[in-house]
């Protein structure tokens, strides 16, 4: 997989090498087929790329709006389980201001998905934020929730390194969906019948809800600009996060384009506000 620079108004596309150089599709919640284990972006031609949502979460999360990713094969490396060797990826290249106004989303009203068991809103706000809880029956995960906020938190240090997890079991259900195909323990927390696999443990005390926060970003990254929200998530999946974006985008009346430079908004891990920004090179 590669990063390549892209001109401002590109966005994220995918680019599937093994099929040819016409082979891209652009990543945004338009393009979403499959959110049921990760998510899956697919067109009309058969081209799919699946296991986007680490990768998009570090690109958000790096403020880079546009970027060209190469890839020879139907799945996003799966690295560690989390969005860090991403960012690396990133920092190695270097980002790059482009000279083109920076828009956003901005949410004008509040709108909820779910019912009592799993549920997920977006209300307005002048700056990105979430709030995201989970409650999982296992004791070795069990109820655990994480804030984030723009003005204040660091995607980098708080949320880049958190793994993706799953019960033993699970592992043999995405392989026979052909998914994380190379998952065990060296990407992924596993959590058996009397606790973590991992002989190395957790990264933080509550890596669980903090991962479930940075699949949300990345999710929510295809709506194809910054949002200017305040979401919150319990026992929200891939398939609730999209569910979320897309009542949110199909609503007319819920949101409106902004400049962030107008607003003075700042980038999603509080760095200095830019204005468009793409990889500086190719890593």
């Amino acid at each position: 997989m590669a990063l390549n620079p892209a001109p401002p108004g590109t966005g994220v596309v995918f680019r599937r090498t093994d099929l040819g150089a016409d082979a891209e599709i652009k990543a945004h919640r338009d393009n979403v087929v499959d959110s049921r284990l990760c998510t899956t972006i697919g067109n009309g031609n058969g081209m799919s790329v699946g296991t986007i949502e680490h990768l998009m979460a570090a690109i958000a999360g790096c403020g880079v709006e546009n970027v060209i990713v190469e890839l020879n094969g139907a799945e996003v490396p799966i690295m560690d389980g989390s969005a860090r060797p991403f960012v690396f990826l990133i920092e190695c290249a270097g980002i790059v201001e482009q000279n083109a106004p920076r828009r956003a989303i901005q949410v004008l009203k509040q709108i909820s998905v779910g019912n009592e068991s799993r549920w997920a809103s977006v209300s307005p706000a002048d700056h990105f934020s979430l709030h995201c809880e989970i409650a999982f029956d296992h004791h070795a995960i069990g109820t655990q929730s994480f804030d984030y906020d723009s003005r204040h938190s660091s995607f980098v240090d708080e949320l880049s390194n958190a793994r993706t997890f799953c019960l033993a079991a699970d592992v043999e259900k995405m392989r026979a969906a052909g998914l994380a195909l190379g998952g065990s323990l060296d990407n992924a927390v596993v959590i058996g019948e009397d606790g973590l696999l991992n002989e190395e443990g957790l990264r933080y005390d509550t890596e669980f809800a903090r991962h479930k926060a940075l699949d949300c970003i990345g999710d929510l990254s295809l709506a194809g600009a910054p949002l200017l929200a305040h979401v919150e998530s319990y026992c929200a999946g891939h398939a609730m996060n999209h569910q979320l974006l897309g009542a949110l985008l199909d609503d007319e009346t819920a949101w409106r384009w902004t400049d962030m430079d107008a607003l003075g908004a700042e980038r999603l891990d509080a760095a200095p506000q830019v204005r468009h920004a793409a990889v500086a090179a190719s890593a």
